[in-house]
């Protein structure tokens, strides 16, 4: 791959994964409308990798509280800010992970990977965001997550496995709707994302194992540094503005972006 074919797909990874406005769908797009060829599996891993150590650097505080807690979780003991942190997380990627294997096994992923899909979800999705964000109150925070709302953020989870949905964007979504402030419900998306992303990584490479050379591990690492500094750049801006902003800004480009895309499907 070219420096600048390299650099396309771990900007277009790195700036929407963490914003709601859909990685997967932006990635599938690339291709279809560009003529570019598909980057493979390979490539998909490292900037899923990159993706994952930002999140991790800018939320290292409660990632390393959760990772203290990962132990006084497995023996049973949910009883620290950490242990609760770590469990609640493993529930809320499990559904994911379970329709994750399905749609690959039975071949479905393949079959969503259109512009008229990708345009529907990124219309109706974005409408449903933009009402959970207006109509949503604000009146719990982070700390206050719980089981319940771990378990209903994981089944919305499962749901952006569909391309054009966004994962941040149905997880904020469900956030809003559950009652967490702006700031929060992005704090608890991202968070989730962390497992969820280790989880898809890990399920993309055993496609790839033994393909590896030179020059893909070398094009691997360099889309791997563009999608960590892409990433790192949106998530800190995102989580800024969500102070004063509201989301309706991503709304109006998933909207917009939506239209387009079923008018290039059905005309």
């Amino acid at each position: 791959m070219t420096l600048f074919h390299l650099l396309i797909v771990a900007v277009i990874q790195g700036l929407t994964e963490f914003l709601p406005i859909s990685s997967s769908g932006h990635l599938v797009l690339l291709p279809s409308l560009t003529g570019m060829a598909d980057q493979g599996l390979a490539i998909d891993v490292a900037v899923h990798v990159g993706t994952l150590l930002a999140v991790i650097l800018y939320f290292w505080a409660d990632v390393r509280m959760g990772l203290a807690g990962v132990p006084r979780m497995i023996s049973g003991r949910i009883d620290t800010p950490g242990a609760r942190l770590a469990f609640l997380l493993l529930i809320a990627t499990l559904p994911a992970i379970a329709v994750g294997l399905v749609l690959k096994l039975t071949g479905l992923s393949e079959a969503m990977r259109s512009v008229a899909v990708i345009g529907w979800t990124m219309l109706l999705f974005g409408l449903l965001l933009y009402w959970a964000d207006q109509k949503g109150p604000s009146t719990r925070q982070a700390a206050d997550w719980s089981l319940p709302d771990a378990v209903k953020m994981g089944l919305w989870q499962a749901v952006a496995l569909i391309p054009g949905v966004s994962r941040s964007g149905i997880t904020i979504t469900a956030g809003r709707m559950l009652g967490y402030g702006r700031h929060d419900a992005a704090k608890l998306s991202m968070l989730m994302s962390i497992p969820t992303i280790m989880a898809s990584g890990s399920l993309l490479a055993l496609d790839v194992v033994g393909q590896a050379n030179s020059q893909l591990l070398r094009d691997s690492a360099i889309a791997a540094g563009f999608a960590f500094v892409a990433a790192l750049l949106a998530l800190s801006l995102m989580m800024r503005l969500l102070r004063s902003v509201s989301f309706t800004p991503y709304v109006i480009y998933r909207v917009v972006l939506g239209v387009v895309l079923l008018g290039v499907a059905y005309l």
